[in-house]
């Protein structure tokens, strides 16, 4: 369990990184190759995702072109305090999907002289700032954006253009209901 005592053993050390896009411009795949390497320098490692993104696997990040890391769902990020234990790196994938206290839960994290990696779609379909995202990009000391292709015009892609008629917030797919695009395309067909 994370106690507040812990702060003292190691305050200061840590911080906060994220890195953001849109779908399918490799988020997940950065986000598991800091944390091999944090393996490789043999740091402990725990890695959380949301209960809800079952796409590829129940327990495993995975990313669109098949790497993968063993993870831990969460229901919320609450449980991540209480499962980050003795631990020098935490890897958060999918952080769009959590609830609005993964920016109090990341920081208490940094403070105690963690690493904290933050993985997440920036804007949801409507091109709109997504989840706790916004308040996790203000607070991190690194801030990473990666960009897809857009599939219309080869230019770097920055939104996930919905395909499929539904106005949930919340869709999880892959290219059957989504597609990267620029600026300009996403504007022509939104």
């Amino acid at each position: 369990m994370f106690l507040e005592n812990d702060v003292s053993r190691t305050a200061g050390r840590g911080w906060i990184e994220v890195i953001c896009g849109s779908m399918f411009s490799g988020k997940t795949e950065e986000l598991i190759r800091r944390l091999k390497r944090a393996r490789i320098a043999r740091l402990k490692v725990e890695i959380f995702k949301p209960g809800v993104d079952t796409r590829y696997d129940e327990e495993k990040v995975v990313s669109h072109d098949e790497n993968e890391i063993m993870s831990t769902p969460v229901p919320s990020s609450s449980n991540i305090l209480l499962m980050a234990n003795d631990v020098n790196v935490v890897g958060i994938d999918e952080a769009q999907f959590f609830d609005s206290e993964l920016p109090n839960v990341c920081n208490q994290l940094a403070n105690a002289g963690i690493r904290v990696i933050v993985a997440g779609l920036d804007m949801d379909f409507q091109g709109k700032p997504f989840g706790p995202m916004p308040a996790l990009l203000a607070t991190a000391e690194y801030i990473t954006k990666v960009h897809a292709i857009c599939v219309k015009c080869g230019n770097l892609a920055q939104y996930s253009h919905r395909t499929v008629a539904n106005e949930r917030l919340v869709l999880l797919g892959e290219t059957d209901a989504y597609e990267p695009l620029c600026r300009s395309c996403y504007g022509r067909v939104g």
